[in-house]
């Protein structure tokens, strides 16, 4: 008796440039409101903490965690002293340097700019890279915003797998994982310093065990301490 042999479903949707803009810009907007929201401390204060549980806090850094579906989203929130918000998001979103300040991170390259403030983006990391990350790669929106009052958003997500395998198909034995919503809100205080929030919610596709994806803090505050090493290191807008 002959066996079949199962195929791996690898459709890709190819759209014009302007569905893919419209499709980025709508969902961008849901994953900008879900960080605002993640960011605003005066919802604490009213007792609505909404799920959002303690994981630690270490040197002026909180993390948190709480439950999304079936995977847990992890916030991390800080002070930098005498960073100004567009020095932080300068060094965050310096594409190029971004293996400064997350060491599992092997290449991060353009794939298309949509509009001035608006990108697809290749995240790939290698095989010496954590448990979490090993071999995987994302295909990636990033929208930028600044808010009247100052605020800067960075929202980042994976697109579809079906539009995101038109624009760039997987290559060799890579796993594509799906960053379900991440980014930064970096809110401008007093004294050219600023509030830092990063949200991230991964899948990072394939088995892994579930301690390796629910303990995604340690590398958060890994990444945060290189984060505010870089931030400081840059010139601010008087020194230039």
């Amino acid at each position: 008796m002959s066996r079949s042999r199962t195929v791996p479903c690898s459709r890709s949707w190819s759209i014009s440039e302007d569905s893919l803009r419209r499709y980025v810009q709508f969902a961008s907007e849901s994953c900008i409101q879900e960080l605002l929201a993640a960011s605003d401390t005066n919802r604490g204060n009213n007792g609505n903490n909404d799920g959002w549980k303690v994981v630690t806090l270490d040197n002026g850094v909180e993390i948190s965690k709480r439950m999304s579906g079936s995977f847990h989203t992890f916030r991390s929130r800080w002070i930098l002293r005498s960073v100004s918000p567009q020095q932080f998001i300068t060094v965050a979103n310096a594409i190029d340097a971004a293996k400064q300040w997350d060491s599992d991170l092997v290449e991060a390259k353009y794939i298309k700019e949509i509009d001035k403030n608006l990108s697809i983006i290749r995240l790939r990391f290698g095989d010496n890279s954590k448990p979490l990350f090993r071999n995987r790669e994302f295909i990636v929106y990033e929208r930028r915003e600044t808010m009247e009052d100052g605020t800067v958003v960075v929202a980042v997500a994976s697109l579809p797998k079906e539009i995101a395998a038109g624009l760039h198909p997987k290559q060799n034995n890579a796993i594509r994982g799906l960053l379900l919503q991440s980014g930064w809100v970096v809110e401008k205080l007093q004294d050219n310093s600023c509030a830092v929030t990063y949200v991230v919610q991964l899948d990072p596709a394939g088995w892994l065990p579930k301690c390796f994806v629910n303990r995604l803090n340690t590398k958060l505050v890994m990444i945060i301490e290189n984060l505010r090493k870089l931030a400081q290191a840059c010139p601010s807008e008087a020194e230039k």
